[in-house]
């Protein structure tokens, strides 16, 4: 029987959860866009004021999947909750429950924080992640849309 496990990120795992945001950005159709190193991921997780925070899903031993997020502010309940950024498992080992468990860690985080939510995004062509996300009770968030300031805009804008 499989010995599976959802952890904290350890300074140890950040090689790994490397290659699997790289592995998602290949997923996603992306990799060109995925610049994240080592370095980064653990200045990140690591550094002197960490404001980025990760679990890892381990099955017999390997690293399987990572969950890496932060924390958001609903003005409107007054109080925190967690944005998951990324969560991953590899294709081989979906349908094991990893994915479930790096999630399910994340919202016992919330309650056992007093969190108001836990939300993410997904592409809207990724059908079997939001059946999954649905299948734990999520909802999409139909009436909002996504605005992103990034690359020359944001350092065009934000030079003014």
């Amino acid at each position: 029987m499989p010995q599976q496990a959802i952890r904290r990120v350890a300074e140890a795992d950040v090689p790994a959860v490397v290659r699997l945001v790289h592995a998602l950005a290949e997923y996603e159709k992306a990799p060109d866009e995925c610049h994240l190193t080592e370095p980064d991921l653990h200045r990140a997780l690591f550094g002197e004021s960490p404001a980025l925070f990760g679990h890892v899903a381990e099955d017999d031993g390997e690293i399987a999947g990572f969950a890496l997020w932060f924390l958001n502010f609903s003005t409107w309940e007054g109080r925190h909750g967690i944005y998951l950024e990324d969560l991953f498992v590899l294709p081989e080992r979906r349908g094991s429950g990893l994915g479930k468990a790096l999630l399910r860690t994340l919202a016992q985080e919330c309650v056992a924080r007093g969190y108001a939510r836990l939300e993410w995004s997904v592409l809207d062509w990724n059908t079997p992640a939001i059946r999954f996300y649905e299948s734990v009770g999520a909802g999409g968030m139909d009436e909002w849309t996504v605005h992103r300031l990034t690359g020359d805009a944001l350092r065009t804008f934000g030079s003014a």
